[in-house]
Parts: structure tokens; C-alpha cells; sequence
């Protein structure tokens, strides 16, 4: 088995091959799998209903019929308004975790949908700059309760087959929420009345109704109900999930067996669930560590400045029609969603590391050359400089969509184990609308005090990650949720039922070699 920086031997796919499972070879023919996977995808409604928020201010600042209706309120006042979001989310996440554990996934994210769903209906209604802030502290709670728990949910009931791709895809789906906000934001520009802001505010709720209906299909999570003694129950979804009902197929005892005896190896060791868990091994150190880097480098990655200064930089290149530049914003949502979506699916076949370490090299040197284009067109006012400067804030973008995208939710949640796998995700997000949050303030008062040159310290934290993700990110490509312990915990992490089943699959590698050497040899024969 490898370090922690390096790639393990050893996989589940490898084990998969000698265990029988009841499923067609091809999910979209396969009516459990295809429930199941368009059951899991509804439960991706709530990145999307945060990619659509992240969306949907700028649309809205673009209304004169919305800045009627917040009046003329003071820059501090406007700018708490709108990190609303980050004010409702940074509180919620800590005790959306407790309820996760304690009461389950599915009732963690029927809370935080109701909660969103109820603040577009209101924020539909308010009138006045307090009354949007307050919907939108409501949408920040809601949805801190729907992110905390949607990701370990869809890990934790989807087909191992798929797991990694579902994990991926979940942060991914972030860009089509923010695709809609700006065909719906573009369209109602047109409209001359307040319904022209007051619709898409609405339509937030549109995502969260999605999740609600997909409960209605999504189970429980199996290890969640392990973790309760619901012995009879886990199976039955396990099967049902994962084997087309068959309760005695090879893939799903396998996979009980392992939740139970991951379960049972995590209480040896930590003895309680709580936070000081985090502490009380080096592995679970090292994941904590990892929750609170990952969610701090996709804040600091220089997103916030590019997407800040989009516009100015539209402006600049003589770009000033609001509804050009609303079709600009929205061509950078698709070119979003496109290479996040290829990130996404990558990442199974070339690794967690190669990618993180691809995507952080290319924001940089895109970064570097968006640094020097900014700096010669504000020097000598170069239009040719402003216009590649837009071209190299796509290319800086595409990077960071194949890894910082997808693995910012995919990686933290695969790492910890599930005692921890909800207070991990909640540190981590925690983190993530932290440093958001501090960013909106603090980097329009630097870019007012020295322009183009803050864009240094973006370079200096993108140089700083290339060897933070060498040293301190493990490979964990091909495994199942519980099999990624072992990569941080080492031997002693690995359940018997994996052992048993890894020297069953070295057994049947041996036979498939030793088949294909005499199917080479009565080839050479017939030859002769």
C-alpha cells in the first residue's frame, strides 16, 4: 500500500471483478440503477441552487426596478445584503452536521430544502433592503442545511460503479444552476415593472422543490442506518439500490459487511463521535487538515478577483451594453459547465492528484499572463491587452473548473470516514463561505488602493498550493468509501471482509493471465 502522497496498489475495482452483482452492465438499461441515479441527481438541486444564487446578483444589479426597491442604501448595508448567503450558510453548517448524524441525511436536506423553498416565496413579496436581507440570511441557513448533507447522501447510496463520477459531478451541477439565473436574469431585463426582479427571485425556489420531490425516491443512507442499529433495513436498500432487490447478491453482502466492520473499527479506535475525534489520530488529522486547505484554496485560487473584474475589464474593451455583457456572462457559465462537467468525469481515470496539480499550474501561468496583459493596458491603455486579458480569464476559468470545481465538495467527503464525513464537510464549508465572505469585503478595497497589482497575492497563494497538493493530497482514485481509510490510517484500516476479497481477487487475476497465456499459447501452435 502506498504513502499518503502517493498512489495506493491496491483497489476495490480490482475486487469488484470476482463478486456476482444483479445489474445490467449499462446503468441507462438497468431500472434500479436508473432510478436510483436520477433519484441521487435531484439531490444535486442544491448546488445548483447555490451556483444560481452566485448567478443571479449580478443579473439583479443590472434592474433598475431592483435598485428601486432596495432604495439608496449605504455601500456597507448593500454589501451585507448581498453576502446574505455567506451570513445564513457560516452558522448553519456546524449544527446541519449534528442533525445529519443525529436525525439522517434525507431529514438534514428536507429541512434546508423547505427553508429555501419558503424564502424565494417571501423574498418574492418583500419590499425594502432589510426585509431581502432577512430572505436571504433564510437562504443561507437553508442552504448550509442542504449542502451539509446532499453530498454524503448521494456518495453514501450510490452503485460503488459510480460513486466516484456521482461524488464529482455533485459540485459540477454548481454551473447549471448559474446557466439559468442568467437566461432567466437576461430575459426579464426586458420586462418594464418590478416583476422583472421579483420573478427570478421566485424561481429560486425552483431547485429546492426538485430536491424535496427526489426524497421522495432517495433512500436513506445505508451507513447512516448502520450507525443506528437498523440492521434490517440497510440491507433492504442496499439490495434494492444496488442488486435490483437480490438480497443475496455477491456485491451487496460485500458491501454490508464492510460498512459494519469499517463502522465497528472506527468506535476501536476514536471511542466517540464528537470533534475531538479530528485530534485523536494522525490520519484524522491530516483529513482535518485537508477540509480546511481545500475549502480555503477554492476562495483564494484568484476566482473572486477574476469574476469581480469581469465586468470593468468588459467595460474597458468598449463593452458597456447591459445585455451584451449579460450574454458574455452567460457564455462563461457554459464554458463553465463544460469543462467542470469534463473534470468530473476525469477524475476516476487520471486521479485526484495529477488533476488538482494540472488545474493549479495552469491557473497560475494564466494568472501571470492575465497579471502582465492588466498591468500594460491600465500603464499605456492598450485595447489589444484589455481584449486578450477576457481571452485569458476563459482559459484561467477552464482550469479551474477540472479540479477546484468538481473535488472542491468530492474530496473532502471521500476522505473522512463516515463518523466524521458530515462535521469534515461542515468544516470545510465553513472555510469555503469564510474566506468568500472575507474576500467581498476586502478585495474591492485593495483593488480601489492598488489595482492590478493586488493580483500578486493571488499569484503567490496559486505558487503556494502546487506543493501544498504534492505533499499533503493522497491519491484515492479506484476505491470505495471505506477502503480510502486505509490510505490514511494505514493496515490496521482495512476491514477483513477486504482482505478476504483481495486475496480472492488476486486469485482470479492469476486465472484470467494464466487463461490468456494459453489462449497466446494454442494461437502460436496453430501458427507452427
Amino acid at each position: 500500500m502506498g504513502g499518503p502522497s502517493g498512489v495506493v496498489a491496491s483497489s476495490g475495482n480490482e475486487v469488484y471483478k470476482t463478486l456476482t452483482n444483479n445489474i445490467n452492465p449499462s446503468w441507462i438499461r438497468d431500472k434500479g440503477l436508473r432510478r436510483l441515479n436520477f433519484a441521487v441527481g435531484a439531490m444535486f438541486a442544491s448546488a445548483a441552487a447555490n451556483g444560481y444564487d452566485g448567478s443571479l446578483i449580478n443579473g439583479l444589479l443590472a434592474m433598475p426596478y431592483f435598485n428601486e426597491n432596495l432604495g439608496d442604501p449605504a455601500s456597507t448595508l448593500l454589501g451585507i445584503t448581498l453576502a446574505g448567503i455567506s451570513l445564513g450558510g457560516l452558522p448553519s453548517f456546524i449544527p446541519a452536521s449534528y442533525v445529519s448524524d443525529y436525525s439522517g441525511r434525507r431529514i438534514t436536506v428536507a429541512i434546508g430544502s423547505t427553508l429555501m423553498l419558503a424564502a424565494a416565496v417571501i423574498q418574492c413579496a418583500t419590499s425594502g433592503v432589510y426585509a431581502f436581507l432577512g430572505t436571504r440570511i433564510m437562504l443561507g441557513v437553508g442552504l448550509g442545511f442542504a449542502q451539509t448533507a446532499a453530498p454524503p447522501l448521494t456518495a453514501e447510496i450510490a452503485h460503488p460503479k459510480h460513486r466516484a463520477n456521482v461524488t464529482n459531478l455533485f459540485q459540477a451541477i454548481w454551473f447549471w444552476g448559474a446557466i439559468v439565473s442568467a437566461v432567466v436574469t437576461l430575459g426579464f431585463l426586458f420586462v418594464d415593472n418590478h416583476w422583472s426582479w421579483r420573478i427570478p427571485c421566485l424561481l429560486q425556489g425552483f431547485f429546492p422543490a426538485i430536491q424535496l420531490i427526489g426524497l421522495i425516491w432517495v433512500p436513506e443512507s445505508p451507513r447512516w442506518l448502520i450507525s443506528k442499529n437498523c440492521h434490517h433495513e440497510a440491507p433492504q436498500i442496499l439490495a434494492g439500490c444496488h442488486a435490483n432487490g437480490e438480497a443475496n447478491d455477491q456485491l451487496v453482502q460485500y458491501e454490508y459487511q464492510e460498512i459494519c466492520q469499517a463502522l465497528e473499527l472506527e468506535k476501536k479506535v476514536a471511542r466517540s463521535t464528537g470533534w475531538s475525534t479530528f485530534f485523536a489520530t494522525k490520519g484524522n488529522r491530516h483529513r482535518l487538515l485537508i477540509c480546511i486547505l481545500v475549502g480555503f484554496m477554492i476562495q483564494w485560487a484568484g476566482n473572486g478577483i477574476v469574476s469581480y473584474y469581469l465586468a470593468p475589464i468588459l467595460e474597458s474593451v468598449g463593452i458597456t451594453s447591459s445585455v451584451t455583457q449579460a450574454g458574455i456572462n452567460l457564455a462563461l457559465q457554459v464554458w463553465n459547465a463544460f469543462f467542470a462537467f469534463g473534470g468530473a468525469m476525469s477524475a476516476e481515470r487520471l486521479g485526484r492528484r495529477p488533476l488538482w496539480l494540472i488545474s493549479t499550474c495552469g491557473m497560475l501561468a494564466s494568472f501571470i499572463v492575465v497579471t502582465a496583459l492588466s498591468a500594460t493596458f491600465a500603464e499605456h491603455a492598450i485595447q489589444a491587452a484589455g481584449s486578450a486579458t477576457v481571452a485569458f480569464l476563459f482559459i484561467f476559468f477552464a482550469f479551474y473548473d477540472i479540479a477546484f470545481t468538481p473535488l472542491s465538495i468530492a474530496y473532502p467527503v471521500e476522505i473522512l470516514p463516515f463518523s466524521l464525513r458530515a462535521k469534515g464537510l461542515a468544516v470545510n464549508l465553513t472555510t469555503v463561505f469564510g474566506a468568500g465572505f472575507f474576500n467581498q469585503f476586502c478585495n474591492p478595497i485593495a483593488l480601489e488602493a492598488i489595482a492590478w497589482k493586488f493580483y500578486f497575492v493571488y499569484i503567490g497563494t496559486l505558487a503556494a498550493m502546487i506543493p501544498t497538493i504534492y505533499f499533503l493530497f493522497p491519491e484515492t482514485k479506484g476505491r470505495t468509501l471505506e477502503e480510502i481509510a486505509g490510505v490514511f490510517d494505514g493496515d490496521a484500516a482495512e476491514t477483513e471482509v477486504f482482505r478476504q476479497a483481495s486475496l480472492a481477487s488476486l486469485d482470479f487475476g492469476a486465472k484470467e493471465r494464466a487463461g490468456e497465456n494459453s489462449i497466446g499459447n494454442m494461437d502460436h501452435t496453430e501458427k507452427v
